[in-house]
């Protein structure tokens, strides 16, 4: 790898176009370094996962939505939909848009976090209509995904958004783009332009992950990877972008970042080196914010070795000391009351550590849907111990969460459970069980178990296994096949009339 200094520019300094980052990304994107078989297998591993969270997702409001908005316009060649037969094709960016949405909404695909948080899982759908409206082959496709997540995770890395209010998906429209780039095989000319416009339409603020989280928290990653197509579309028409994107005296780092005095240093892959960066993200057990992953399993822990902890007339307090984002972002620091509120979305409880812990103390357990209903956050009980529930920042875990040492970085922390007899009992975790250095990593066989488990009411055994062939064989895939790369649903399961919008 190679650390890439980035630094904000006056107008009156000159910074040739091959010094500036959104060309060295495109550099890295037009280089046809060959996959790397472990890599291989994980974006199988993850392609398998975005299928399972959409089929289990197919039928609630947004992904309907997102959906009727994909059929009102129909295209050929276009792309697949989830849920609808593969003979139906759409405009590949709003195929994109609704596969996307189907993918994010349950909060439950892949993560990595660093200096940035990211689903690089999100790269996968934009990619995968683009291929099969262009009828690209398996091995480009799966080039794409590579450097897709390749670009995400190294951005991740060296550049904070969240610490300036700015959603994550700003570092999605230029690994997107990136993505777009390898697959189709573009100059580095095309893909500079395309990446420079993906990011300046992808600035947004955090909003969408603060206070009553809405239904945008879904849709915000598929407005990026639909922005980067439509990018790619105009560079491959000859069409520019502001440059220099990110350094620019009036440029992203300047004016939404770290200001005119930032200085990063950027990993991205040498000429001539393979893309492994998605072999540094992981996916999640259960349906909620990643930072709950380990903080579920702990409570499913306690929950067994101590079941008195699930009774709120049995415990005075319980404090979760952990990391600073995820006091601040997930727990008590944020300051916002929703995370208590039983009245709250269900995007808002997925991003309440209190309500996830006191539920997983309770039922041991956790689930996509019967863990987030109305009737289960209402419970007396519930509300009862969810109320006695603060989270604390503690230093050594913000350390940890921050280090790029990988068998010392974590995601968990340290619980303190007082009892009303006097009792205290202390635990802590440092990742979530399905983490690569977890008590059980998940593996092929995990990912498997995790689709049929989910998308077994909506598909059915012969669409599952069909899917699960396609999928695995990912790289000798004909473009015939990656055109059928997609997941089908009986018509009478898919859920809702069309809404009514403009289209």
């Amino acid at each position: 790898m190679i650390s890439h200094q980035v630094r904000v520019q006056t107008s009156g300094q000159s910074l040739e176009r091959v010094e500036q980052l959104a060309w060295k990304i495109a550099e890295v994107a037009a280089d046809p370094v060959p996959v790397l078989p472990e890599v291989r297998e994980m974006v199988i591993n993850r392609i398998i996962d975005n299928a399972a969270v959409a089929a289990a997702a197919l039928n609630r409001p947004p992904v309907v939505a997102a959906r009727w908005q994909a059929a009102a316009h129909p295209y050929t060649p276009g792309a697949t939909v989830f849920g609808i037969v593969d003979d139906h094709r759409f405009s590949p960016e709003w195929a994109s848009w609704a596969n996307s949405v189907a993918v994010r909404e349950l909060d439950f695909h892949d993560t990595f976090l660093a200096a940035e948080y990211s689903h690089p899982g999100d790269n996968i759908p934009p990619l995968l209509a683009v291929a099969q409206h262009r009828r690209l082959d398996g091995a480009a496709l799966l080039r794409g995904i590579t450097t897709g997540y390749e670009v995400q995770v190294d951005l991740a890395k060296a550049i904070s958004l969240h610490a300036h209010k700015i959603d994550h998906v700003a570092h999605l429209g230029p690994s997107v783009a990136a993505g777009l780039g390898t697959m189709l095989v573009l100059p580095v000319e095309t893909i500079y332009q395309a990446i420079g416009q993906a990011l300046h339409c992808t600035t947004a603020t955090r909003q969408s992950r603060k206070g009553a989280i809405s239904s945008w928290k879904a849709y915000a990653p598929a407005l990026a990877g639909k922005i980067a197509i439509e990018a790619v579309d105009r560079a491959m028409r000859g069409q520019g972008s502001p440059s220099p994107v990110y350094e620019g005296e009036d440029g992203v780092i300047a004016w939404l970042l770290d200001g005119p005095d930032a200085n990063y240093l950027v990993p991205l892959p040498a000429p001539g080196e393979p893309k492994r960066a998605i072999l540094d993200t992981y996916t999640k057990e259960h349906s909620a914010e990643y930072q709950a992953q380990a903080w579920i399993d702990l409570a499913r822990k306690l929950r067994q070795l101590y079941p008195e902890v699930a009774d709120p007339a049995q415990v005075e307090s319980i404090v979760i000391a952990t990391s600073h984002h995820t006091h601040y972002v997930i727990g008590s620091g944020s300051g916002d009351p929703q995370k208590y509120d039983p009245l709250a979305s269900r995007e808002t409880l997925d991003h309440s550590i209190p309500y996830i812990f006191a539920v997983a103390l309770q039922d041991g357990a956790w689930h996509h849907v019967d863990s987030y209903s109305p009737r289960r956050a209402a419970r007396p009980g519930t509300v009862a111990l969810w109320r006695k529930i603060a989270t604390v920042e503690d230093p050594e875990w913000t350390r940890r969460y921050h280090s790029n040492d990988p068998s010392e970085k974590a995601f968990g922390g340290r619980v303190e459970i007082t009892m009303v007899d006097g009792r205290v009992i202390i635990d802590q975790i440092a990742v979530a069980d399905a983490h690569p250095l977890g008590a059980r990593p998940f593996m092929r066989a995990d990912y498997i178990r995790k689709f049929r488990s989910l998308a077994g009411p909506a598909l059915g055994e012969d669409e599952i296994s069909r899917f699960l062939d396609l999928a695995s064989r990912l790289e000798e895939l004909t473009p015939d096949e990656v055109g059928r790369l997609t997941i089908t649903a009986p018509p009478e399961y898919l859920a809702g009339s069309n809404p009514g919008g403009l289209f």
